[in-house]
């Protein structure tokens, strides 16, 4: 089977480390990978607010075009020990579907790989990134009025990212399923039929349209998350529908590329 890390992220993201691409490549190349795929925080729609206190969620514009150049020399310099491939982590958001196409037409044509995920949820005239911190998620639950609401709220926004119309750049791997529990110790819940039910459907759609699975371990670093980003009922209507599972990292430092690797390979295998 390829060794492969289908989500790996770079010194250009605002929120990450400054570990360079090489102490990446490196790390990876040491644990026996075959493949890597980068994929940093492609820049937000030009109209979208961040809505993070650093307005840090992702690589500026002004950055992508250094990102692409950095790894297409990366990648012919590593020939024969490493396959590069040359990505970016996509965020969905429903009202801004039109300016995320455009973005994927002009840019997509130079990217091997991506994924298209979501971080943000919309709440009243703005949105709140669900994942920054527990105070967000508290924000959400305050706003959407219970867990659960939340959780279908999240789901909600998973589906239109799979039935979305993106064009032919369209990323091929849906982010992290199961972000949504990055504070699930703190905020406790278990899926309600209706949340599961919510949770299928996205994979019926996903099964339709040919998308992959990203198998990401980076929950198992979280103190408040502590397990992998989809739950084992999830991995098994996924086999079942014949949805490929791509394992990845979600490293934003270099010693976290590779990480959680094992988990990947016992559950696959």
């Amino acid at each position: 089977m390829l060794k492969r890390d289908g989500h790996v992220h770079s010194p250009f993201c605002p929120h990450g480390s400054k570990d360079e691409f090489r102490q990446y490549i490196e790390e990876l190349c040491k644990k026996g990978f075959h493949s890597v795929t980068f994929t940093e925080h492609a820049p937000l729609p030009p109209s979208f607010v961040d809505p993070t206190p650093g307005k840090d969620s992702a690589m500026p514009m002004a950055s992508l075009e250094r990102y692409l150049k950095s790894l297409t020399a990366l990648k012919k310099e590593y020939e024969g020990q490493i396959d590069i491939l040359i990505g970016l982590e996509v965020d969905y958001i429903r009202a801004f579907e039109r300016e995320i196409q455009s973005f994927l037409d002009d840019f997509g044509p130079v990217l091997d790989d991506g994924i298209l995920s979501v971080h943000f949820l919309p709440a009243g005239e703005s949105h709140i990134c669900l994942d920054y911190d527990d105070a967000a998620f508290q924000q959400l639950i305050r706003h959407y009025g219970t867990i659960e609401e939340v959780y279908l709220a999240y789901y909600q926004e998973i589906f239109s990212s799979i039935v979305s119309s993106l064009g032919v750049f369209k990323p091929k791997r849906i982010g992290h399923l199961t972000l949504i529990k990055k504070f699930v110790k703190l905020f406790p819940y278990t899926m309600s039929e209706k949340v599961r039910q919510s949770v299928s459907s996205c994979l019926t759609e996903a099964a339709a349209r040919g998308l992959e699975l990203d198998f990401n371990t980076s929950g198992l670093r979280k103190p408040h998350a502590g397990d992998i980003y989809l739950e084992k009922w999830m991995i098994e209507e996924a086999k079942q529908k014949n949805i490929p599972l791509v394992y990845g990292s979600d490293a934003h430092q270099a010693k976290d590329a590779g990480f959680g690797y094992e988990r990947f390979e016992h559950i696959v295998k």
